[in-house]
């Protein structure tokens, strides 16, 4: 989904859902000295409520994964090895180095603002694009609106059932946004935003002649052979091999197979893309390691804003383009972005050095506070412990 990819940010949205049942008892703690488990983590994962969890980690020693609970609630089958996933938000790292290779071309700025490469597109209500950058876009400190709001205005089943088959151009969701005044002037402050992906989309294609998704393809995908990522638009359906997703909507209410995308906010520059852990990992990889950026853009994009608290990250966490700054418990940090819809989340992350990359996914979401907390700490724990710990 398009929203926010932090669990906690549901709430905010009113997406009130109800707590998941355990589906087995807490995984017992590992005696002490015993080296690090991918499947412990991904059995503590499921703990929490989840009903499916599966892992990739990728480091020089080789690869390793795990996979726990199940993929479909209605046959029982298991999470299928390397299945294809919804990426979310993690589209967003894709279309930020595509506006980076751009300026590493020389063929746009950062500092070009918002009313220069779009004339006219942000105006009302407050808002100036004369006064925002492609900078503020791509680090979320353009104040913008988030138009998740306007395409799924009532929480609940009902609304995903009605909607999901609906479309808007970018143009759309864009003066969608525009109805409502800014949250603080650009470059003042951070709130995260997908309207403002859905510009860079739109800059990438006013200043290549080509959509972002066939830049993408151009300069990311076939460069580095990854062969099962996708860039579906507005088709809605996963490719096979997937695990089910499903939402909880309402307290106490039924889990709801939400594996068909909403494509109201499913469908574009912010998060529409597909593909597997497999593909993920090799391309967070690749963009650490210095082999999709120039030194100078890859340096713009690790440069990093404070994320402010209570914005469903870890403490400490920074922004970049594209990209987070997350602490690690071992020293330093990792790079990542994670992505998240109705009934699934998955977080990448990578190593500075790009040496030691992790998918994670989770393919059902609970919605109350506490439960959802739960679930995003033990998410944060394997990814933790996979980028610090020998497997």
């Amino acid at each position: 989904m398009i929203l926010h990819r932090s669990w906690r940010y549901a709430a905010v949205l009113a997406l009130a859902m109800s707590l998941l049942p355990p589906l087995a008892a807490s995984a017992a703690p590992r005696p002490p000295g015993t080296a690090w488990s991918p499947q412990h983590d991904a059995d503590a994962l499921r703990d929490t409520g989840v009903t499916g969890v599966a892992v990739r980690l990728d480091t020089p020693r080789g690869t390793v994964t795990a996979r726990s609970g199940v993929g479909d609630l209605v046959t029982g089958r298991p999470i299928p090895r390397d299945g294809f996933l919804r990426f979310g938000s993690a589209t967003k790292t894709f279309v930020a180095t595509v506006v980076l290779q751009l300026v590493g071309e020389k063929k746009i700025s950062l500092d070009r603002t918002v009313e220069e490469l779009l004339p006219g597109t942000v105006s009302g209500a407050g808002n100036d694009g004369r006064t925002i950058t492609l900078r503020d876009l791509l680090r979320h400190t353009s104040g913008l609106s988030d138009y998740i709001a306007d395409v799924f205005p009532e929480p609940g089943a009902a609304t995903y059932f009605a909607n999901r088959w609906s479309t808007h151009t970018p143009e759309e969701l864009v003066a969608m946004a525009m109805r409502h005044s800014p949250a603080f002037p650009a470059g003042t402050g951070w709130e995260y935003s997908n309207t403002n992906y859905v510009l860079a989309g739109m800059i990438i294609e006013k200043t290549t002649g080509h959509s972002w998704e066939e830049e993408v393809r151009r300069r990311i995908l076939r460069p580095l052979g990854l062969r099962h990522t996708d860039t579906p638009g507005t088709r809605p359906f996963l490719p096979r091999p997937h695990a089910a997703n499903h939402q909880q909507f309402v307290p106490g209410g039924p889990l709801v197979d939400t594996t068909i995308a909403y494509r109201p906010f499913d469908s574009g520059a912010d998060g529409s893309m597909t593909g597997t852990a497999h593909d993920l990992n090799r391309f967070f990889a690749a963009l650490a390691g210095g082999r999709l950026l120039k030194p100078a853009e890859l340096a713009a994009m690790r440069s990093t804003v404070p994320v402010p608290p209570g914005s469903g990250h870890p403490e400490g966490t920074r922004d970049g383009l594209g990209l987070f700054l997350t602490p690690l418990s071992c020293g330093g940090g990792y790079l990542g972005h994670s992505g998240s819809g109705f009934g699934y989340v998955v977080q990448a992350a990578t190593t500075a050095d790009g040496r030691r990359t992790v998918t994670v996914s989770a393919h059902s979401r609970a919605g109350d506070p506490e439960t959802a907390a739960r679930q995003e700490d033990a998410l944060h724990e394997l990814v933790d412990h996979a980028l610090c710990r020998a497997a």
